[in-house]
């Protein structure tokens, strides 16, 4: 049995929801669903409503007998029975303590068990969303769906059940021995009631609103400290931030969330003094007539006692069973707000039919493939996107009847002007979202019929932002390659040209990375991106930008870790930096969503289209530097060309300067000034590193694998 204290806050609390929510419709098939839910956990269910009815009965029981130690013992003076029921009272007061820890154990088994089963449920559901998903979903929403609307789903079996069935009993066990008693003093007792009720119903809808101001007080103070509090937040606020402007506002919600606390705080003293009032009140009147009867010899003393005890008894829970249609109503939409993402299909999912990817190299297949993103309707939930109404109207295409292919082995290179469609092409290809005309193969299986697993195994894709996990080097590494052994990550951090860096860490395998890797620099941060990849081993790699916005010195590092990435495997690569693709196979350049040209560099340069236009414009600050008769030759590298300082990088590769790498790579460590006219078309890789080849024989990222793609299959 509960306290009072319990009982008067437990009141309070449910006069502070929300009762707009007594007017949501529930989807039908709600409760249903919520029964199955609970069926793994009906034994413990059933114990836990016997302990309610024990513990109510217990209860009921306890003032009758106080009743008989006045009337049959104290009054005419039989000591023995005094003594014997006072033990009774005791031992029942025992047991009602052991029946509340007996019900904190079954709710706390059922309501954590349920918390555990439902987020489970939620975390792999979500996880399995497609791209689409993540990139309409406000991720704070999401994360509420996984915490506050469980928890609030989890009370409908623990708090709301128990206090539903508690009160009930109560209330009937309590009435029936009070009507028994004294059915005038009852009576007169109830009147009592909506002396409370009343006002207590009239305070609600400003609890519950001081409430709900709250909640968002705290939702925009935890939004602002996730966005400062990261490494690029803070970032940010350190380059442009006005510290003092930013903790004014931080202030100003917080000390709103301080006002509200304090008018909840009287509010709530408010609530429990009423309650505490009327108690008294009808404790005052129970004595007043019951003394009246008592001296008139129609009532007895002891009846006047147990009805007192009795009225502590009643009216929390009459007051708790009045807005009792609150609470549930609440637990069940909480259960609805759980349902609606569990019941959002994923877009991209493994058919029934699905199969493996084939063993050995893969070629890449695109069939007249047209593509446009999905709407929001079939991808997202307006609920997670804070709108009313989700758009139904699909976007226009973004890829028009791409068709290309590469064969095992083969590097073919993507490139056009920002937006022209390159990334979603490299999106296509590991089903990060399904092309909406036409077909995507790899290793000749549509990937629509390729198992996930399978073509997650197969196909490895780097992007020019590599994300890292807040863990060690070792878990992101295990990330791709669960499996993999101490052995196999020191082969593929060497291979990445980043295994000597490792060593010397202090920490090892074991060093933290950092939010989002920022420990590391961004050269750092991609080739533990490709230790990440060779790890895995897949056929088919896939590199977006993989060495953008990386300094000469970064970018070298990173070109000789692409040459064990590449070497042997089927391979698309998209880049701006013209000078780090032209070896490729065969170049595609893609404008508006359509492949427009086709061939290799000096096919494409011959041709003087888009792509020479691309080479001449991104090429042209070369010529402009060449220095004038008499003048010192200054000179510029590649790194220069692309708007990169040049200046070595201060990272765990300390020690590794351009001179080296150039040097490595058998090239000159001093920058050779490019002469003017065509022959500023045939500018060399920028610091090809080992394995290359002259321009014109052949792809220039090497010819050895230091990993076999072969070594998971």
């Amino acid at each position: 049995m509960r306290t009072a204290a319990g009982q008067n806050w437990s009141t309070m609390r449910s006069f502070q929801r929300d009762r707009s929510v007594t007017q949501a419709r529930l989807r039908p098939g709600t409760v249903r669903r919520i029964v199955g839910f609970a069926r793994p956990y009906r034994r413990l269910l059933a114990g836990f409503g016997a302990l309610i009815v024990l513990s109510a009965a217990t209860g009921a029981v306890t003032p009758l007998l106080l009743k008989a130690i006045i009337d049959d013992g104290v009054v005419p003076g039989r000591t023995g029975v005094v003594q014997v029921l006072a033990g009774v009272v005791a031992g029942l007061a025992v047991v009602e303590a052991l029946l509340g820890l007996a019900q904190r154990w079954f709710s706390a088994r059922v309501g954590e068990g349920l918390i555990y089963e439902m987020r489970s449920q939620v975390f792999d559901h979500v996880q399995r969303q497609p791209l689409a998903f993540f990139a309409r979903t406000q991720t704070g929403a999401l994360i509420t769906r996984l915490n506050n609307d469980v928890l609030g789903a989890q009370s409908a079996f623990t708090n709301t059940l128990s206090a539903v069935l508690s009160n009930i009993l109560s209330v009937g066990f309590v009435l029936a021995a009070m009507l028994s008693l004294s059915w005038e003093i009852t009576v007169v007792a109830l009147v009592l009631l909506p002396v409370f009720v009343v006002p207590a119903r009239l305070l609600a809808p400003r609890l519950a609103a001081l409430t709900r101001e709250s909640y968002g007080l705290n939702a925009e103070m935890n939004t602002l400290m996730t966005e400062r509090f990261n490494v690029a937040g803070a970032l940010l606020t350190k380059l442009h931030g006005e510290p003092d402007r930013e903790a004014a506002a931080f202030r100003g919600r917080a000390g709103r969330v301080r006002d509200i606390g304090i008018t909840q705080a009287m509010f709530g003293r408010i609530f429990f003094v009423s309650l505490t009032l009327v108690a008294s009140l009808a404790t005052a009147i129970v004595y007043g007539f019951g003394g009246t009867f008592a001296a008139q010899g129609t009532l007895q003393v002891g009846t006047i006692v147990a009805l007192t005890a009795y009225l502590t008894r009643l009216y929390g829970p009459l007051t708790q069973l009045s807005n009792v249609h609150v609470d549930v109503m609440t637990a069940l939409v909480s259960f609805e707000r759980v349902f609606e993402v569990l019941d959002l299909r994923p877009a991209i999912e493994d058919a029934a039919d699905a199969v493996d990817l084939p063993a050995g190299p893969l070629a890449v297949e695109f069939d007249h493939v047209g593509f446009r993103y999905p709407a929001a309707a079939e991808v997202s939930l307006a609920s997670l996107e804070s709108t009313a109404v989700l758009e139904t109207r699909a976007s226009e295409p973004v890829l028009h009847d791409i068709t290309f292919r590469v064969g095992p082995g083969e590097l073919v290179a993507l490139v056009g002007p920002s937006g022209a469609g390159k990334t979603t092409i490299s999106h296509l290809v590991g089903r990060i979202y399904d092309a909406t005309d036409g077909t995507v193969r790899v290793g000749g299986v549509d990937v629509r019929q390729a198992r996930g697993r399978s073509l997650r195994a197969g196909v490895g894709i780097v992007t020019q932002d590599a994300h890292l996990f807040h863990d060690t080097i070792r878990a992101n590494l295990l990330f791709a390659r669960s499996d993999a052994t101490e052995e196999d990550m020191w082969a593929a951090l060497d291979a990445a040209q980043i295994g000597a860096s490792v060593r010397g860490l202090p920490g090892g395998l074991d060093t933290v990375v950092g939010d989002r890797g920022y420990r590391l620099s961004g050269g750092e941060k991609q080739r533990l991106a490709l230790a990440r990849l060779l790890l895995a081993a897949p056929a088919v790699v896939v590199l977006d930008e993989a060495t953008a916005h990386l300094d000469s010195e970064s970018e070298a590092a990173v070109q000789r870790a692409l040459t064990a990435a590449l070497a042997g495997r089927t391979s698309l690569v998209i880049a701006h930096r013209l000078s780090t693709i032209r070896s490729a196979n065969r170049i595609l350049v893609v404008d508006g969503g359509r492949i427009v040209e086709a061939g290799t560099h000096e096919e494409l340069i011959a041709g003087d289209g888009l792509y020479a236009e691309l080479h001449r414009t991104q090429f042209a600050p070369e010529a402009d530097a060449v220095p004038a008769a008499g003048e010192p030759a200054t000179g510029t590298d590649e790194g220069a060309a692309h708007g990169d300082a040049g200046a070595p990088e201060e990272d765990w590769s300390a020690g590794v300067t351009l001179a080296t790498v150039q040097a490595a790579s058998g090239t000159a460590a001093t920058p050779v000034a490019t002469p003017p006219g065509p022959a500023s078309t045939d500018v060399p890789p920028a610091s090809p590193g080992p394995g290359t080849s002259p321009a014109g024989s052949g792809p220039s990222w090497g010819t050895a694998m230091s990993m076999s793609p072969d070594a998971r299959r």
